[in-house]
């Protein structure tokens, strides 16, 4: 495998070569014999939930309002303009094939 210098020097500083460029094998420590996590329990997840619940930054009724009417506006505008494309297309495809 050709390497610049760059190259092999970073990676003779993370380990994986040697000072001639040759891989260093080495075994991975299995992950079995760790330590098992602790399990939180309903008590303790419910007061952490609780917890950054508090942080949410919740829009106000009026912003909610307002939120609600632009989605609604957008849904209306562009199911009225596939609906006219598609009428428009399907009219003169009908059309094409016809005549």
């Amino acid at each position: 495998m050709s390497m610049n210098r760059q190259q092999k020097r970073m990676l003779q500083k993370q380990g994986e070569i040697d000072a001639d460029g040759a891989p260093v094998r080495r075994r991975r420590q299995p992950t079995s014999g760790s330590r098992p996590q602790q399990r939180t329990g309903p008590i303790q997840f419910m007061s952490e939930v609780r917890g950054e619940m508090r942080k949410v930054a919740w829009p106000s009724r009026s912003e909610t309002v307002n939120y609600s009417i632009v989605v609604l506006v957008t849904i209306i505008v562009l199911t009225s303009m596939i609906y006219g494309l598609d009428w428009f297309f399907s009219t003169l495809v009908l059309n094409l094939f016809a005549n």
